[in-house]
């Protein structure tokens, strides 16, 4: 609670920087960032693109299994957890037609194999879609993301 003595703590920021470079006279984008890994965008071929890199609305899908396994890992490393294959399969929907067209319903389907404990691997899933999860709480506000597991020991 503030008391009019008290002073606000101003929140502070990690800043993130994108550089994003046209390659040709279309829609191919060469994308770098703090990693220094380049990453090449482009449209479909429908509005003019070649095809030469993924979609911007691919990316989203593609951060968001990124994040969240990232998180499943190190949740399930910590627990001394074996994994020997570990796959996401995202499915995202977009309202047909709409401009601009977030998406309003993702689905995300983890697919595991190894020696694990079912209950810890859906705690993990847990803990990253509610809470540690960052391309999560960036795309809730607008989808409603569902997941479901396979396991395979």
């Amino acid at each position: 609670m503030n008391t009019p003595d008290a002073t606000p703590v101003a929140p502070t920021y990690n800043t993130m920087t994108v550089d994003l470079v046209r390659v040709d006279d279309a829609f191919h984008f060469a994308a770098t960032g703090v990693s220094n890994v380049t990453l090449d965008i482009d449209g479909s071929a429908d509005i003019g693109g070649h095809n030469a890199g993924a979609r911007p609305m691919e990316m989203l899908l593609m951060g968001l299994a990124g994040c969240s396994a990232i998180d499943v890992i190190v949740i399930l490393n910590k627990q001394k957890q074996v994994i020997d294959d570990f796959r996401i399969q995202v499915r995202g929907q977009r309202e047909a037609g709409a401009t601009p067209a977030p998406f309003k319903a993702i689905h995300i389907e983890y697919q595991l194999k190894g020696p694990l404990d079912e209950a810890k691997v859906r705690r993990a899933i847990d803990l990253s879609m509610d809470k540690y999860c960052s391309a999560t709480a960036q795309l809730r506000p607008t989808a409603d993301i569902t997941w479901s597991l396979v396991l395979e020991s």
